[in-house]
């Protein structure tokens, strides 16, 4: 896999705040050889996602395989293993993909950074 997949996976139950079950996602990591774990950020195509913060709304394309409108949503990044990989759907556009690079950054970046 490699950075911008979007790949269908396979999410675990979990409280009703994550989600969980078949559904596209982002790969935002670079490949590493031989690592277990893929860090993605969950796609959904409830546009009600956009009231939260660190998202990124998608149009459908036949480069990324979505076939609705869908949010990318940053807030909820992380890890899962390789084997929850059902299959590649599609590409993230490079305009996309940069908008979702910026999107982890806001998130991780420690606020006195912010203010410089």
């Amino acid at each position: 896999m490699a950075k911008g997949d979007i790949l269908l996976v396979s999410l675990p139950a979990s409280d009703k705040r994550e989600e969980k079950g078949n559904r596209p996602a982002i790969a935002v990591q670079t490949d590493i050889a031989n690592s277990p774990m893929l860090m993605i950020v969950p796609v959904t195509s409830s546009l009600g996602a956009l009231r939260f913060s660190f998202t990124v709304k998608i149009e459908p394309s036949e480069q990324n395989g979505l076939t609705l409108p869908s949010v990318a949503m940053v807030f909820q990044m992380r890890a899962i293993d390789r084997q929850r990989i059902i299959r590649k759907i599609g590409e993230l556009e490079s305009e996309y993909l940069a908008k979702v690079d910026a999107e982890i950054w806001r998130m991780l970046k420690p606020s006195e950074i912010e203010e410089s």
